[in-house]
């Protein structure tokens, strides 16, 4: 049985992949770089000093990199009071508490950016710890963030499964050794998250199939 539960914030329990990709957008605008849509939310998930040099071919330490990320947060900023979680992303996390294992999250954005996404949909209160990039050199698909999640619980990692939405996370995961969960509400498909045990279309989704998903038992790769 697991123990404790790593969990993905945009996508997974909050609806803001789309906001994400639309302040790159128009971040990337106003400094003469023009980018789609698609290409960019394509990229959510993965850590913005990687989708930076992805999409733009700018490295996020210079100079334009650290400017273009800064307004990035700003204009993201102005959408966070619009945001809304993911369909029963509380009650899973309510459900996960009484059942007492450990919630821990792993996000890629920064520790003020996560501390604000954790505020708004009103679930700061039922997580036991947070890592953020702040704590992680490499950003996912690299497994650092999720490694030092997998500290944070004080457990080993056939104790421990991840929830997330993207690619990004399932890779970082299984990097990391840690079985993981995915959710469809972060926009990708079963076939783009290959690799995660189970797949459900969010965390409603999930907590009606509670009894019968890996967090009660060990299951093959399915769709719900």
């Amino acid at each position: 049985m697991y123990r404790a539960v790593i969990l993905d914030v945009d996508g997974t329990l909050v609806d803001s992949n789309d906001a994400h990709a639309t302040a790159w957008v128009m971040a990337l605008a106003e400094r003469g770089r023009r980018v789609t849509f698609s290409r960019v939310r394509s990229l959510i998930g993965m850590g913005g000093d990687k989708l930076l040099q992805e999409v733009a071919g700018i490295a996020a330490d210079s100079p334009e990199g650290q400017a273009i990320d800064a307004r990035r947060r700003q204009i993201f900023e102005s959408f966070l009071p619009h945001l809304k979680p993911t369909r029963g992303a509380k009650d899973l996390l309510e459900w996960l508490r009484d059942d007492r294992l450990t919630l821990v999250v792993a996000s890629s954005a920064s520790k003020p950016e996560l501390h604000d996404l954790l505020r708004v949909a009103g679930m700061d209160k039922l997580i036991d710890s947070t890592t953020s990039s702040d704590a992680a050199n490499r950003s996912k698909p690299d497994p650092d963030i999720v490694k030092a999640a997998l500290d944070r619980t004080g457990c080993p990692s056939d104790e421990v499964i991840m929830i997330g939405d993207t690619p990004y996370d399932v890779e970082a995961a299984l990097r990391a050794g840690v079985d993981i969960i995915a959710l469809r509400c972060g926009g990708w498909t079963d076939a783009e998250l290959i690799g995660a045990l189970a797949i459900y279309a969010d965390p409603a989704n999930l907590l009606e199939h509670y009894d019968l998903s890996p967090l009660r038992r060990p299951a093959p790769l399915r769709s719900a």
